[in-house]
Parts: C-alpha cells; sequence; structure tokens
C-alpha cells in the first residue's frame, strides 16, 4: 500500500496503551498500538478475545482516554465523544418507545435540522436500508436483522464521517448476516465514510475491508494488516468463490489463528 499523506489520513493512532485496574490490579490491555486511516477507507481489526479490539473503538469514540499514546482525528486530539463519529454497537440500543422513523429522526433533531430536513433525511435512509413501509412500526415489532437497519440507519442519518462498529452482526443468524453486510457494503459505497469495525469473524472482515489488521493477544498490539484488492462490484457469490477472496482469507485466518494459539497456550 502506498504511503499515506498528511491530507489523506482521517485517523491516526500513535503509540496508543491503555490499563485498567482490575480488583486493584493493573490489566495492561493494549500497548503500543499504531494505525492510520485514510478518509474512505474501510478497516476491519481481528484478532483473539480479549486482546483489546472494542478497548480500541471506544478509545477512538471518546469514551475511553489512553494511558499513553494520541489518538486523532483530522489531526486533532480526541477528548471525547463527538458528532463526527458514530458507534454502532453489536446490542440495537434502540429507543424502544420510538417508532423506526423517530429512532432515526432522533439525532437529526438533537443536531437542530428543520422539520422539513429532518424527514427528508429520515426518509432517504429508510429508503436505502430497505425499511420503507415500517417506518411507524416499534422495536418490539421487527426482527434482529431489522433493527440492526434501524441503528445502521441512524447513526448514517445524522451524517458522522467516522463509522465505529463493535461487531455490529455478532447477535444475528448466518443468514441476516449475510444480508446486512450487504447492506453496510452498499451504504459504505454509497456514502464513502470512513469506516473502522471490529470483528471476530474473518469471513466479514476480507468481505468488507480494504485493509484488515490483525491484533496480537493482550495487551494487544497491531502485529499484521492485509491490504485486500476485491471486486465487490461482481456481487456476493462471485467475491467470495474467487480465488482472490479465498487466498486472502485464508492468510487472513491463519494469522488470527496463530494469535489465537499464543493466548491459548498463555492462559494458566
Amino acid at each position: 500500500m502506498q504511503a499515506m499523506t498528511e491530507a489523506q489520513i482521517k485517523i491516526t493512532v500513535a503509540g496508543v496503551a491503555k490499563q485498567f485496574d482490575q480488583a486493584g490490579s493493573p490489566v495492561q490491555a493494549l500497548s503500543n498500538v499504531d494505525l492510520t486511516v485514510r478518509a474512505g477507507e474501510f478497516v476491519s481489526i481481528a484478532g483473539p478475545s480479549g486482546c483489546g479490539k472494542s478497548t480500541l473503538l471506544y478509545m477512538l469514540g471518546g469514551f475511553l482516554m489512553p494511558s499513553a499514546g494520541r489518538l486523532l482525528v483530522d489531526g486533532k486530539p480526541i477528548s471525547g465523544p463527538g458528532v463526527d463519529r458514530g458507534v454502532v454497537f453489536q446490542e440495537y440500543a434502540l429507543f424502544p418507545w420510538l417508532s423506526v422513523f423517530d429512532n432515526i429522526a432522533y439525532g437529526l433533531r438533537e443536531k437542530g435540522l428543520s422539520a422539513h430536513d429532518v424527514r427528508t433525511t429520515a426518509e432517504r435512509y429508510i429508503a436505502l436500508i430497505g425499511l420503507a413501509g415500517f417506518e411507524h412500526r416499534f422495536p418490539r415489532e421487527l426482527s434482529g436483522g431489522m433493527k440492526q437497519r434501524v441503528a445502521l440507519a441512524r447513526t448514517f442519518a445524522y451524517e458522522p464521517t467516522i463509522l465505529l462498529l463493535d461487531e455490529p452482526f455478532g447477535a444475528l443468524d448466518a443468514q441476516t448476516r449475510e444480508i446486512m453486510q450487504d447492506e453496510l457494503l452498499r451504504l459504505w459505497r454509497t456514502t464513502g465514510k470512513t469506516v473502522l469495525m471490529v470483528t471476530h469473524d474473518v469471513n466479514e472482515a476480507v468481505y468488507l475491508s480494504n485493509r484488515v489488521c490483525v491484533m496480537s493477544q493482550r495487551p494487544g498490539r497491531i502485529v499484521q494488516e492485509f491490504a485486500i484488492d476485491l471486486d465487490r462490484s461482481t456481487g456476493r457469490e462471485a467475491v467470495v468463490l474467487s480465488d482472490g477472496y479465498t487466498a486472502i482469507r485464508n492468510a487472513v485466518w491463519l494469522a488470527v489463528r496463530q494469535q489465537v494459539t499464543i493466548a491459548s497456550r498463555s492462559v494458566p
């Protein structure tokens, strides 16, 4: 991959470490993590359970502060949550008392948009995410996949430049997960947002991403990166059955497997 210019860099993680106090004992979650993500890039992070993937995502979201190192967006330090960064968690985190339309419109209203702009923007994303006809349904009336569509639409609608995804489809069945991956891929290609996703699913990471970063066992750090160059315009079947997909998927799987094996050997 060619070196990024300063103007191309959207996210900078430089020498980041994070230590927690657990029952009076220090636990080093992350150590010396370095990562740059260019504007419009889709990057996935994979690695063993407990390696600090989600911790890194929460720090980029501004919910946690690093113990050491720098976290920058557009060259500016992250000091807390911001509307420039939208976060989608594995849990749907919808307001159960609000309809689909009002869940999506909530952030737009908080942002101070006019009633006309709220309506047109919400309707646009309802159409984009395939929820037309369900605008007045409540979360309890929706399937898991539909709830996650609402969560994605709500986050995309208020126009963050960065999307942070923490296992967004982990709670879904395999078939729904694939449908949602295709929806996310379509939304990303339509909007050109910068995406950083944490996932345990190597197939998902390779299918969606420009680049996959593999983290080590705790304390987590990035030990390998894989550039992904696949023509996703051909559709899922053509992509996942291609020799290129198979080769890069196997390479990433082996890298993650190696770290998982090392982690398992370190357990007393």
